[in-house]
């Protein structure tokens, strides 16, 4: 209704050093071309879970992403912010 953009289950292909990899990682959330959420619903969000955002984040050369746990009572306590190449 606002006209906010966003793109659900994104597929982001993984390339190393040249080689394609045969599947690519999908995103949760793309916001606007510029936000990746990462939802979740777990009783406790990982550095496993930080790192995953962090590297969509690289892969897209993306700067900011969120993970989101539905878990929490509140939301706003299970909102993690993740920021590639802090400056």
């Amino acid at each position: 209704m606002r006209g906010i953009r966003f793109e659900r289950q994104k597929p982001v292909p993984i390339d190393c050093k040249g080689v394609k990899l045969a599947s690519d990682l999908r995103l949760d959330l793309l916001v606007e071309g510029k936000v990746i959420v990462d939802a979740k619903a777990k009783e406790v969000l990982t550095e496993r879970d930080h790192a995953k955002t962090l590297t969509y984040l690289r892969l897209t050369n993306t700067r900011l992403g969120l993970n989101m746990n539905f878990h929490e009572v509140r939301l706003v306590d299970g909102i993690k912010r993740i920021v590639n190449k802090l400056e």
